[in-house]
This record gives C-alpha cells, structure tokens and sequence, in this order.
C-alpha cells in the first residue's frame, strides 16, 4: 500500500501546469469529540466560500465535490479508520481522488496550478517502507507497514511438533523428542528466514523489526542472511494472536529511531560531498540550479523551510528574491514558495524528497541540500 501511495505521489508531480487551478485539500481526521469535527466543517466551509469568491463558478463542480467527500469523512462514512485524508480536484484532468494516509496532517487548503504536495511527500518519506515479522517456533507473520498504515499481511506455517513436558522413566524419550523437534524449528527459521529476504529485497523494504518471544528471537536472528540482519531496526515483544494494529503500534518508535539515524547519517555525506564539489549540493541557489536540470536524485529539505521566491511562466525556472522578470529567460515570473515548488520539481522529474525534522548542518546550509545523479 505504502508503495502504491508513492508511486500516485510521483503522478501527480507531473502535473505542473493543469488547466484549470487544483484543489488541495489536507484534513486531519484523528477526532477526540463532536467539537474537534465541527471545527473541520467550519474550515472547510470557510475556505470553500473563500474560493469560490475568487475563482468564480470555474471550480464550481471541483469545490461541491470536495464539500462533499469533507461531510462524508466528518461523518465518518468515508474512511473512518485513516489518521488524515488528502483531497485533489481537478475537473479538465477527471482528478478526483481521496488518499487516506496513516499520519497527522493539519487542515490545509490550497488552490493552484499544480497539485500541493509537500505533505503529501513528507508523509510517504516520513514511514519508511518496513516489515514487521512475528516469529514462533511453527509459525510466522510478515506485516507491511507503509505511510498509509498498516498493509497486506502472510502468515507462515511449518510442521513442527508441539512440545510435550514428560517426567520420571520417559526421560529418555523426551530428550530425543526434543532433539527432533529443534531439527523441524531449526528448518523453519531457515525457512522463515529465506522468505524474509526474498520479500525484502523484491519489495525494497528498508526496516525489519522482529516480534515474538525474546529467546526466540534470539534464535532466530542467527538464521538471518548478513544483509537483512543489517536492516532489523530492533525487536518487540508480541504474543501470536495479537493484532497486525497492536504490532505496529509497538513498532512505530523503533522504526522512527532507525530512520532519524539514517538520515542524519545521509544529510551529513550530502554535505560532505557538496563540500568538496562531489554529486551533491547544499544551500538554495546550487540546489535550485541542480533542480531546473533535473539532476536531483534525492532532495533533503528542512520541515520548517520556508521562502518566498519567483517562478517564470515561461521557462518555469525558479529562483529567489522578488524580480518580476526571470533570470534566464527575462519572462514574466509569479510569486511561489520556494519549498514546496522545489519539492514539486524534483518529483516531477523522478527525484526522491526526504523531510528533515532536526539537522544542524542543514539549516547552516540554509535548509536545502540534494544528492544528484551526476555533477555539474
């Protein structure tokens, strides 16, 4: 599920310049009480009622849907169980889509040439793709875990005789018993195991935490190749019949653990390789040159980046300050803000965009920095 969310996020990037302006529309849908979805209708009829004023009955039909599909997911008849949902309107594209995302969102509206997808991008980024793997001595879960929450999930069985404590004169046969046993577990761990690695490599899956009981795990983690054993963020106690939501509820703090040490790891050889002019830039100028060439593997922008800027109508090239006239071109620019239009950018041309929450070094480099696919 994870993956079919960025790859609709990679879509919609492209559109860049829609013929008629796109309806954004984030609302958090986590509600304690009566009040908290009273406050969402309130917004949205706000903001409906605000573009309407200004764009007229062009997006007529594109704002009676969103005020629709806004009641059903305050009444609860529309993906009840989503932490936030994301709306896109477009009526000339035929874009009318809801995508219910497993993260806090604040309600947002926006109205423009393109989708908004900052959000959007942070939240596929901010869940890593991951898999959670319950592990017993017959049986085994693997459980997808992806910025839309939790996924598809396989259980694995083995054969394996069931333990049978005997006393006094069977002694004997109880210890042979066991040995038999530990053959048949010994196998399905192997087995487990094999699979593990075949799914995440297939699936790219970036974290593994292993559930079930400690001494188990600690068996079975002998059993795992030396490049899964690399991606096991941790493990969690768990009990077979506990549901796929209560694992990953266990999970989420390991996995939020692994990421931010991997992405401080990254964002410092980003700037490492900037530094002595490798492939990689920091600050706003290099990394918005590096953008209009599309040469932008990876972006790593602060969360609380923010900058006004100008983007050319005709070349679409973007550059910061106030000049009414490109750089490049010499066209007529229009007011944006540099870090959505630069996450916009680099997704539209197949580029990934990790959020950075926390990053000294970033924010020295003014809050941008991207890894690119050659030098420039």
């Amino acid at each position: 599920m994870s993956a079919d969310l960025a790859a609709r996020l990679a879509e919609l990037a492209r559109i860049t310049r829609a013929p008629s302006p796109v309806v954004s529309v984030y609302l958090g849908t986590r509600w304690a009480d009566e009040h908290q979805r009273e406050r969402v209708r309130v917004f949205l009829a706000n903001e409906i009622k605000r573009a309407r004023e200004v764009a007229g009955p062009a997006l007529g039909e594109d704002l009676d849907w969103v005020a629709a599909q806004g009641e059903a997911i305050v009444q609860q008849t529309l993906l009840p169980d989503a932490h936030g949902v994301v709306l896109f309107a477009c009526g000339p594209l035929g874009l009318r889509e809801a995508l219910p995302v497993r993260a806090a969102v604040e309600d947002t509206f926006v109205v423009d040439d393109a989708p908004y997808l900052r959000r959007l991008a942070e939240i596929v980024r901010g869940t890593p793709s991951a898999l959670i793997v319950f592990v017993d001595g017959a049986r085994a879960r693997l459980i997808q875990v992806g910025s839309d929450g939790v996924g598809a999930e396989v259980t694995l069985a083995s054969d394996v005789p069931s333990r049978h404590r005997q006393g006094g004169w069977r002694l004997l046969a109880q210890t042979r018993f066991q040995r038999h046993t530990e053959t048949h577990r010994g196998r399905h761990f192997d087995a487990v195991a094999a699979t593990l690695a075949d799914v995440a490599d297939e699936h790219g899956v970036d974290h593994v935490v292993l559930a079930g009981e400690t001494r188990t795990l600690a068996v079975f983690r002998r059993h795992l190749e030396g490049r899964v054993a690399q991606r096991v963020a941790g493990t969690i106690a768990a009990a077979r019949h506990e549901p796929a939501s209560a694992l990953a509820a266990r999970a989420a703090p390991l996995l939020r653990l692994r990421e931010g040490d991997a992405e401080a790891l990254d964002v410092a050889g980003v700037l490492t390789g900037a530094a002595k002019g490798g492939r990689a830039t920091a600050g706003l100028e290099a990394t918005l040159e590096a953008a209009s060439r599309g040469a932008v593997y990876r972006l790593y922008v602060l969360a609380t980046f923010r900058e006004t800027g100008r983007q050319c109508g005709a070349c679409g090239a973007l550059q910061p300050g106030d000049a009414p006239a490109c750089r490049v071109c010499r066209g007529a620019t229009k007011e944006v803000e540099l870090g959505e239009a630069l996450v916009q950018r680099v997704l539209a041309t197949g580029g990934a965009v990790q959020t950075v929450a926390v990053a000294a070094g970033l924010e020295r480099a003014g809050g941008v920095a991207a890894q690119l696919r050659y030098p420039l």
